[in-house]
């Protein structure tokens, strides 16, 4: 009875601590502006298999996490730091990688009223 416990005790300790692995990498997933004339115009943060990925216009390169939100940009041999506010939402990076600094901001006002446009469209029909 007591290893039925403790195997139920491993299971639920395992799956809260993939859970919370899961919600740090949906908060970080999104696009990324960086400031007019930067190396890089934007990036786009996804999750691909349990894997997340930054994609730019200069490669695609894989995150791998140091700690809750700073990340390895394993194929620029930089970090993406990402920043919160109050509420603890993700609302930007910062980028140090090949001896580049870029400050970025989440977009996220528009993807949510691209959102509320097309529920809203789907509505009328």
């Amino acid at each position: 009875m007591k290893q039925i416990l403790f195997l139920a005790f491993c299971m639920l300790v395992a799956f809260v601590a993939s859970a919370q692995q899961d919600s740090t990498a949906s908060a970080i997933v999104g696009k990324y502006k960086f400031a007019e004339g930067s190396i890089v115009p934007e990036a786009t943060v996804t999750n691909e298999n349990g894997s997340i990925i930054m994609t730019t216009s200069a490669g695609s390169s894989e995150l791998v996490k140091q700690n809750e939100d700073v990340y390895t940009i394993v194929a620029f041999q930089g970090t993406a730091a990402f920043k919160r506010n109050d509420a603890k939402k993700v609302i930007g990076v910062v980028i140090d990688a090949m001896g580049y600094h870029l400050e970025g901001t989440k977009e996220q006002a528009a993807a949510a009223w691209v959102r509320l446009s097309e529920q809203k469209r789907l509505l009328r029909k």
